[in-house]
This record gives structure tokens, sequence and C-alpha cells, in this order.
């Protein structure tokens, strides 16, 4: 299987929250005959294997003549901003039932006004003395923010949206007391005293899908940054590397810093590095003599040259969908990309034969970051920060193009193939 705008879809579609986003890439893996490590168990020293520690997951492939090779990892995040359940979700106002939300990462808030949401991800339960950890995921339209009306608004241009007060979810009506934990949990078939803990989402229930007169675009939920999840995915297990070990890491948490027991400033990727190189019969002098060989392709999205928008964007870089992946630097560091890693990936690009676009973010512009820093930090391995352009970053709904998708895995497969 080769990465296609409706393989995309799909795999955005199956993966509401970080937690199935891990899953959804586990599934795959699995039918692709990797095998599921658990990081307390001693691991083999050859074969094809990964491991999901929460919402991210790792995977590589390794034998016994791999304890000296130089690892070419791709890295991408699971998470997306959104809107995310209170503690103590339950409040009753104004004669409507209200579950409690906060916003998680950058979400722009407006965008998530007057959409039909489900809910997602993980409950955490007592099972005897032990806990166990359930996914959940209700796709009826249970949750609904709603806009002010315009009539209502002081100037009829609209109201600041206060993230305290204006992003609750209606879902009732009426006095009576209903706990929305309670029909959670009464959806994943336990109880609502069962419930330890939990990490509760929202999603648009709009489904993925091609758009444009001519189905050239990807209009979908989460692009940022499941559409390089799915794309490092797809690259990851059609490479053929030959005297490099494939890694594919996918972190969470990256929309609210990385800094976690699982994202990108974790230990994740260096100590699976270490045990890679163990159990494969190398020391820990092998170990560290591969990194300053080994490179990591910092994948996420990037900003498509917005049409309404074209003085945001830096002169002379005109970044367009359905073009190509896009390199991305930055010299104040909030990329990783420098020139030694620059023209490692533009090798990628010339041996996959696709185009490759070059971004530069405006100088008065505050500019994002990614993964790429804080691993390329973390690891000391070097690292370049690349993407596919997309429009409506952090918007509930976002949109790229559909010529991108295999372009974007295709740079990414060559990456981990190097000739």
């Amino acid at each position: 299987m080769s990465a296609s705008p409706q393989g995309l879809c799909e795999f955005i579609d199956a993966s509401p929250s970080p937690f199935h986003a891990c899953r959804t890439a586990a599934d795959r893996l699995l039918a692709a005959g990797f095998t599921e490590l658990a990081e307390s168990d001693p691991w083999p020293a050859a074969g094809d294997f990964f491991a999901v520690r929460a919402g991210s997951l790792i995977a590589w492939r390794s034998n016994t003549d791999s304890a000296a090779a130089p690892f070419r990892v791709v890295g991408a995040h699971t998470d997306s901003p959104n809107l995310r359940v209170k503690q103590h979700p339950d409040r009753f106002l104004s004669g409507w039932q209200i579950v409690a939300l906060q916003p998680y990462g950058g979400a722009w808030l407006n965008s998530w006004l007057d959409r039909d949401l489900g809910v997602s991800g993980r409950l955490s339960v007592r099972d005897g003395n032990t806990v166990r950890h359930l996914l959940v995921r209700v796709d009826d339209p249970i949750l609904r923010v709603p806009q002010l009306a315009i009539h209502l608004s002081e100037d009829r241009k609209g109201v600041e949206l206060n993230p305290q007060r204006h992003v609750n979810a209606v879902w009732g009506v009426g006095g009576g007391a209903r706990s929305f934990l309670g029909y959670i949990a009464g959806r994943a078939g336990v109880t609502e005293d069962d419930v330890l803990g939990f990490d509760l989402m929202t999603h648009d229930l709009a489904p993925s899908r091609l758009v444009g007169a001519d189905g050239e675009l990807v209009s979908a939920p989460r692009l940022d940054n499941q559409a390089t999840c799915y794309a490092g995915l797809e690259a990851f297990l059609a490479a053929e590397p030959d005297g490099v070990v494939p890694v594919l890491v996918l972190f969470d948490h990256e929309e609210v810093g990385s800094q976690s027991d699982h994202g990108a400033q974790s230990d994740l990727l260096l100590t699976t590095l270490e045990r890679v190189t163990l159990a494969a019969g190398g020391s820990r002098e092998d170990f560290l003599r591969r990194l300053p060989d080994s490179v990591v392709a910092s994948g996420d999205m990037a900003h498509a040259t917005h049409p309404n928008y074209p003085e945001r964007h830096e002169p002379g870089h005109l970044i367009e969908v359905n073009a190509g992946p896009v390199l991305k630097v930055q010299p104040n560091l909030r990329y990783a990309t420098d020139g030694r890693t620059a023209a490692t990936f533009a090798l990628a690009c010339a041996q996959a034969g696709v185009n490759l676009q070059r971004y530069e973010h405006r100088a008065d512009l505050p500019c994002g970051s990614t993964i790429g820093p804080m691993t390329a930090a973390n690891t000391g391995i070097p690292t370049v920060d690349v993407g596919a352009a997309q429009l409506a970053m952090h918007s509930a709904r976002e949109v790229m193009g559909a010529g991108d998708v295999a372009d974007y895995s295709a740079a990414l497969q060559a990456f981990l193939s190097p000739v």
C-alpha cells in the first residue's frame, strides 16, 4: 500500500485522539508483520518492532549486523489542538446542561463553534486491584459549542472568545442532574465509579473528504499533524534501507511544548535507540558513535501561501499546495534545519523525483516550532524540519493538496532509504 489522499482520510477518521492515532498506526504495523514490545520487557536482537507509550509510538527495523549503522529517523506528532473535557465537567446554566471544556494547544477557537462534536480519548478504570486503560470513542453528536447570535453582539462584529467562558458545550436541557462522565463510562461499558482517571477530548464529526472541482484538495480535521503520521508510516513501511536503521517516532504533546514522559522532550527516542544498539550486541560506545552520522527528519505541516492574506507571508517564498514537500528554515532555531541537514533532505527529494519547496517565516511575525529543535538538542542527532503545505493550521478543519500526500511520503521514504 502506498500513501494516497484516500488513505490519509481513512487514517484521520480512525484517529480522533492521540491514543487512537497510535492504535491505528499499531494495527497497520501489526498487519505488516511487526511485533509490539513492552518497554519493561527484554528486547530481541533483530526484527521489526514497535512500542507504544501512552499517546506516542516508536517503530524500528533492526538486525544483528546493525549495531554500528546510523539511524534514519522520521518524527511526527499525534496530537492536535482541540477542546478537552475538564475534570469536573457538569454545569447547569440558564436552563442548559453544559459540559465544561478548555482549549488544548493553540486551538483556533472560532473554528470550533457550531460544529457537531463527538468525544474520544482514554479512560483509566479500576480492574480489581489494578488499573487498565480503555480507548473510548463516541461518534454521536452529543456536544455543540454555540455561537452568539450577531444581534446580541455590541457592534455586530462578533465577540472575542474567552477560553474560560465561551467554549463550553451544550448537551441537554432541563434541570435534571446528569453526569457527563457517567454517560461516557456507560458508552465504554464500565461504571462511573470504576473510572479513576480520564483523558477526554472533542472531535469534529464531519468526515474527511476530497474537495474542489477535481478533488485536488483534502479537507479534514487534524491534518496538523496526522498527515505526517500517515505519510511517515507509509514511508517507513515501504522503505528499503541499505546501511541505515530506519525509525519512525510519533510523539504526543507537541502542541503544548512536548514536556511530558512521552513527548519529544522525554527519553523515548534516545533510550529506544540505545536499547536497539544493545540488543544487537553493541556497546554504549557503539551507540554514541552512531549518533553523529544519524539524521532526524522532523515532519510537521507547513503554511501554504494564503490567497486572502498574501501579505502575511515572506516575500520570495511562495509555498503552494500540490507542489511538493516543504523544507522549513528559521535562523533563530524555531526549526532545526541547517545547511547540512537541508542538503540531506534535498537529496532525498531528488531521489524520490519530487519537487522541493523552501519556507521561511516573516521576520516580523512570531514563528511556531516543532519537535525538531528539542529532538536535536535531546539526542545530538542532526535534524531537518520538513512538512507538507496546508491552509487553516490549528483550525478544527484544515485543507491540504491531495497530490502532496504521495509526494510527501515518497520524500520521507527516500530519506529512510538513502542511496
